[in-house]
């Protein structure tokens, strides 16, 4: 890290297809060893059947269950006095898109389906509906967060 100032945040292009900054982030995360037409390919195939089952518009779904992911409060570790504190914290608007991103990509990666296009859809659907297990992820990350809400004092 540089000690005089802070490095500069990097412009994410929108996407050609939908023209949205979250689509491309999310194919970003998406994305192996740099095959970015086969993480477009598995992304948009997963809009396509969302649109298909659901009956709704693909990109509203989508956009819909990020939102329904996305955490507000998670624990950070803060060591005080020789003791180790769970301190639950807000988390920053960029950090809970990530957050939310990479949470639907792993658990749409350990479903059972047989293509990642449909791993991907089954999971966002799931989180549009408000369930599935990244929706559980966040519900246990707000869980842990309230359970230690005695120790929120050590926050400085």
């Amino acid at each position: 890290m540089p000690r005089r100032k802070r490095p500069s945040k990097r412009q994410v292009l929108p996407d050609p297809k939908f023209n949205s900054i979250l689509v491309t982030k999310f194919i970003n995360g998406l994305l192996l060893s740099g095959k970015r037409s086969v993480a477009e390919k598995n992304f948009y195939n997963a809009i396509d059947i969302i649109a298909e089952k659901s009956g709704a518009e693909g990109l509203a779904v989508f956009e819909k269950a990020v939102e329904n992911v996305k955490p507000v409060l998670e624990v950070r570790s803060r060591r005080v006095g020789g003791a180790t504190y769970q301190v639950p914290v807000e988390i920053r608007s960029e950090r809970r898109q990530a957050l939310a991103i990479r949470w639907l990509i792993n658990f749409a990666n350990s479903r059972s389906e047989k293509t990642m296009a449909e791993k991907l859809a089954g999971e966002l659907l799931l989180a549009y509906k408000g369930e599935g297990s990244s929706i559980k992820k966040r519900e246990d990350t707000h869980k842990m967060a309230e359970a230690n809400k005695a120790f929120a004092h050590f926050k400085w």
